[in-house]
C-alpha cells in the first residue's frame, strides 16, 4: 500500500485555509437555525432584501476601488509628504480620509518615508483618516445611514487627522514622539506585502493588459469582501432588531448628554472588527433608539481601533507612540460625536 501520509493536508492548514467571515456566518444562521428555527426564514430574507437594495452602491464601490487600483492611483500619495511639515499634515488628512486603500496595504510606503526622516506628525495624520473612510466605505453609508452621515463621517475623519496630526507635531520633541520607529518594523498586515509606490498613475489603464488584470482581480476581490461581510452584518442586524429590546438600547446609548457619546466611542473601540460590517450594525442600533452622537463616536473610534488599522500601527512604532494613536481615535470619535448630536 502506498505511503500517503505527506497527501493529507493537515488540520492546522484546512482551518488556515478556511474564509473565518463564510464560517461565522454559517455559524450565525446554524445558532439561530437551533435555536429559533421559525424565525431564520425572516433573518435570510431580511438580508437578501438589505443586500439587493445596497447592490447598486457595493457596484459602484468595487468599480471605483478598481479603477483606482488598476491606474495606481495610490503613487499620488506620495504628494502628501512632500514640502513644509503643517502643507503635508493637512494633505496627508485629507489623501487619508479619501483615498481606496486600508492602512496595512501602505505600510511599507509609511515605513519607507518615516525611514528616510518624514515627519511622524503628517504620517500620525494619514495613519488617523485612512481607516475611517473611502469610496466604498462612503457609498456604503450613504446608502445604508444617508448622505447626510456620510458626509459628516468624512468630515470627522479629515479633522481627526488633522487633530492627530496637529497635536503631534506640537509635542514632537516630548517623550512620547521621540525616537518613534521600532528597530525592525514589521511590514506583513492582513493585506499582505507591497512594494513602495512608484511611478505616476495611468487612467487609461485598460491599453494595458496588466492593469486590466489589475482592474479585474480588484474588483473581484473587492467584491467578494463587501458580500461577505455586508452579509454578516445584515444577519446580525435582523437578529438584534428581533431579539434585542429597543428600550435597553435607548437606556444605554439614547439620549442627548455626553454619557451615551463617550460610551460610544469606549464601546466602539475594543466591539469594532470591520468598518463596512459596522454600518448596518449602527443602523440598526439607531431604530431602537441608539443617539446620533454615540452612533458618530463608535464609527469613528472603532475604524480607527479596528484590527487591520491597529496592527498597522502597532508594526511600525513603539508602544507609546501606539498608546497615542488610540488616545488621539478616542478624544477625535468624542468631539465628532458631540459636533454630530449638536448638528443632528
Amino acid at each position: 500500500m502506498a505511503d500517503t501520509t505527506h497527501d493529507q493536508t493537515p488540520l492546522s492548514a484546512r482551518w488556515k485555509q478556511i474564509d473565518k467571515a463564510w464560517l461565522a456566518l454559517a455559524v450565525i444562521l446554524g445558532l439561530q437555525a437551533l435555536l429559533d428555527l421559525a424565525h431564520l426564514g425572516d433573518t435570510i430574507r431580511f438580508a437578501i432584501e438589505a443586500l439587493l437594495s445596497t447592490a447598486p452602491f457595493i457596484l459602484f464601490a468595487v468599480l471605483a476601488i478598481g479603477y483606482l487600483k488598476a491606474t495606481g492611483a495610490e503613487t499620488l500619495l506620495a504628494k502628501a509628504f512632500e514640502g513644509r511639515e503643517t502643507r503635508m499634515i493637512i494633505l496627508a488628512a485629507l489623501l487619508g480620509g479619501l483615498s481606496p486603500f486600508c492602512s496595512c496595504q501602505v505600510i511599507p510606503f509609511i515605513a519607507a518615508l518615516l525611514a528616510v526622516g518624514a515627519p511622524l506628525s503628517a504620517v500620525m495624520a494619514f495613519w488617523l483618516s485612512s481607516p475611517l473612510m473611502d469610496p466604498a466605505m462612503f457609498s456604503i453609508t450613504a446608502g445604508t445611514l444617508g448622505l447626510d452621515f456620510a458626509l459628516a463621517k468624512t468630515v470627522a475623519a479629515v479633522a481627526l487627522g488633522l487633530l492627530g496630526g496637529g497635536l503631534t507635531m506640537i509635542f514632537a520633541k516630548s517623550v512620547v514622539f521621540a525616537d518613534p520607529l521600532r528597530e525592525k518594523p514589521k511590514v506583513g498586515g492582513c493585506c499582505g506585502v507591497q512594494k513602495p509606490f512608484t511611478g505616476a498613475p495611468v487612467w487609461k489603464f485598460w491599453n494595458e493588459a496588466e492593469r486590466r488584470t489589475s482592474f479585474r482581480e480588484a474588483v473581484l476581490e473587492n467584491g467578494i469582501f463587501l458580500l461577505k461581510w455586508l452579509a454578516i452584518a445584515y444577519v446580525l442586524e435582523a437578529i438584534m432588531i428581533r431579539y434585542i429590546p429597543a428600550d435597553l438600547i435607548a437606556g444605554v446609548l439614547g439620549g442627548n448628554g455626553i454619557g451615551p457619546i463617550l460610551l460610544g466611542a469606549l464601546v466602539g473601540a475594543p466591539a469594532y472588527l470591520n468598518g463596512y460590517a459596522a454600518v448596518p450594525l449602527v443602523d440598526a442600533l439607531l431604530q431602537q433608539g441608539m443617539s446620533n452622537g454615540a452612533a458618530m463616536s463608535f464609527v469613528i473610534a472603532g475604524g480607527v481601533s479596528c484590527i487591520p488599522a491597529a496592527i498597522a500601527v502597532w508594526a511600525l512604532v513603539k508602544p507609546r507612540v501606539f498608546i497615542a494613536y488610540i488616545g488621539f481615535a478616542l478624544l477625535g470619535a468624542f468631539l465628532a460625536g458631540l459636533a454630530w448630536q449638536a448638528l443632528a
